[in-house]
């Protein structure tokens, strides 16, 4: 029996440094195929970052072909300038994964980091070395990538009933 693979893509959204990580679940194993942050320069204006988050995102969906994508909640930003720009990030990774046909989940931090560590109100540094632990990778993973292998991690843990919390679907 051919079973079709689960390959989660997580974000971790931002404007200037976007963290993106794929994941195969292979039974309960889990491995990284992609991991990294999307960079772009401050200097570069919102419309010209928003226009390479959108070519790195797709060229990732093109080159693993991820059968569902997940993301962190939104936060409540003090600045709703920062929330605002955030929420322009997150509709161009939620339009890309939308154009495939990829459901789009999303998770709070606490529950990334409670199905990560274990523990709800982990630090990052915890949730980095569990990643790496988890998906046997060299630490340290830079900490926009960490935290989108924690997302894609969080999600498959969820989609395999491992975790019994349900995602907000978008």
């Amino acid at each position: 029996m051919n079973r079709v693979p689960h390959i989660a893509i997580g974000f971790d959204t931002s404007l200037r440094s976007t963290g993106i990580g794929v994941v195969v679940a292979e039974g309960s194993a889990r491995r990284a195929l992609y991991y990294a942050p999307v960079r772009v320069p401050p200097s570069r204006p919102m419309s010209a970052a928003l226009v390479a988050l959108d070519a790195e995102v797709n060229r990732v969906l093109d080159a693993y072909s991820p059968t569902e994508a997940a993301l962190e909640g939104v936060f409540y930003a003090k600045n709703a300038r920062t929330a605002m720009i955030l929420c322009h990030a997150r509709g161009v990774v939620v339009a890309a994964c939308a154009k495939r046909g990829i459901p789009v989940c999303e998770y709070s931090p606490m529950e990334v980091k409670r199905a990560v560590t274990g523990v709800g109100s982990a630090e990052k540094a915890q949730v980095q070395a569990m990643v790496a632990r988890i998906l046997a990778l060299p630490p340290p993973i830079q900490n926009d990538a960490a935290d989108a292998l924690a997302i894609a991690l969080a999600h498959l843990n969820r989609a395999s009933g491992v975790l019994p919390f349900q995602p907000k679907t978008l």
